[in-house]
């Protein structure tokens, strides 16, 4: 072929598309049911807002960017995440002079230059939440809540959180010099990421995928948090409980973003490889600020589709992705023909899904295909019938027929 897609990339086709459908549905109803408003933001922004929203040290900005320059000698970059483009809107449209807390939710695709693999895309899409206003444990443990409920009424199996507190930046400065201490003695032997992370950001060394078996002995930044911070993080998991979330505390997860602060979270599953995290979030205290707005306090979480799409279908989870189709439409004869083509934008117009033959084919090859759509309805129309002002209708599931009168066939089906 000349052409095919870009590597990392895919095509949804019907079919599969259904099913992602019927993926987005679930993630619209349940955020209606949490009270979160749909937010859409550009797929671009510029640069400087993930350098400074996402951080300069994390692998998303350093190596997995897709940025350009536009025609106006611009730095832009397709959104690799998006929590950083939901908090510039925040700000812009000055969202912070809401009352309440502003709760909000999006769909849509990400880009990141990665080595493609089962579960991982250079174009992918999430479904995220952020809440921005409050600093209350309870809408940290909410967030977390909406996440593990998403997948639990997609009926994924075995969904475990992994939570952890990163602390305020007074707890993160204690604990970045015992990790310097623990760290210092097996710098030359670390990999030249983590080692130029050492002096900029040490907690990113914890997330570094080619040395972590060396961090088993690492402490625990759980040791190094304040009063405030023990009690923001015991009141989470409290929550969690109450609300039946299935969680454990994992010490050393810090997240691949910098703008974390307190909470810190994944969803952990089996069923896409070596891959087990589907999702994630955590607190972003400072972020809002960061981007020039307000000092206003927020958390997030995003899921990845693709992912959970994959696990679905590993797991041999069904999700339908035929919509059955109403009615077919049979015509047997000139004037009948014609005919149908008006019943058919009737019924459509009605509500209906409705489908009809365009191939010239017989009725044996239409009564095909309208099983091949499960189709719940034939209406056949001959010449004859059509004289006498009636057509057939067939129940697919029964066989059972009957005659009624062409101009009832809307109502007949309703």
């Amino acid at each position: 072929m000349a052409f095919q897609k870009p590597t990392g990339t895919q095509d949804l086709l019907p079919g599969t598309v259904e099913k992602w459908q019927l993926i987005e549905e679930k993630a619209r109803d349940l955020c209606r049911r949490f009270n979160y408003r749909e937010i859409r933001t550009p797929i671009f922004e510029q640069t400087s807002l993930f350098e400074r929203g996402v951080g300069e040290t994390t692998d998303i900005v350093e190596k997995e960017m897709y940025t350009f320059q536009d025609k106006g000698e611009r730095w832009m970059t397709l959104r690799p995440e998006g929590t950083a483009g939901v908090v510039r809107s925040y700000v812009e449209n000055k969202l912070y002079g809401e009352p309440d807390v502003t709760k909000l939710y999006y769909i849509g695709p990400m880009f990141r230059y990665e080595r493609p693999q089962a579960g991982r895309q250079r174009q992918f899409h999430q479904f995220g939440v952020e809440a921005f206003g409050a600093t209350d444990p309870a809408i940290d443990a909410e967030v977390v809540a909406l996440g593990f409920q998403y997948c639990r009424e997609l009926g994924l199996k075995d969904v475990k959180v992994e939570i952890n507190s990163v602390g305020n930046p007074a707890s993160r400065e204690a604990y970045r010099e015992k990790l310097l201490a623990f760290l210092n003695p097996m710098k030359d032997s670390l990999c030249k990421d983590c080692q130029s992370r050492m002096e900029r950001n040490p907690l990113r060394v914890l997330d570094c995928k080619v040395d972590q078996d060396k961090f088993g002995g690492a402490p625990s930044i759980l040791d190094s948090l304040d009063e405030e911070c023990i009690a923001h993080f015991a009141k989470v998991q409290e929550l969690l409980t109450a609300m039946e979330v299935d969680y454990v505390i994992n010490h050393r997860l810090v997240r691949g973003l910098d703008y974390y602060t307190h909470t810190a979270f994944e969803y952990k599953a089996q069923g896409i490889g070596a891959i087990d995290t589907i999702g994630g979030g955590g607190r972003y205290n400072g972020l809002v600020a960061e981007v020039g707005g307000p000092d206003q306090p927020g958390i997030g979480m995003a899921l990845g589709m693709e992912r959970i799409a994959l696990i679905l279908e590993k797991q041999e989870i069904g999700l339908s992705g035929i919509q059955p189709l109403d009615v077919y439409l049979v015509a047997l004869g000139e004037a009948a023909d014609k005919e149908i083509t008006t019943q058919l934008f009737h019924l459509r117009k009605a509500g209906f899904s409705a489908e009809r033959d365009y191939l010239g084919r017989k009725m044996k090859a239409q009564m095909k295909s309208a099983d091949r759509m499960q189709a719940r309805y034939t209406a056949i129309l001959g010449d004859d019938e059509l004289e006498r002002g009636e057509i057939a209708l067939k129940s697919m599931e029964t066989g059972e027929q009957r005659t009624v009168k062409l101009a009832e066939l809307v109502n007949e089906l309703k």
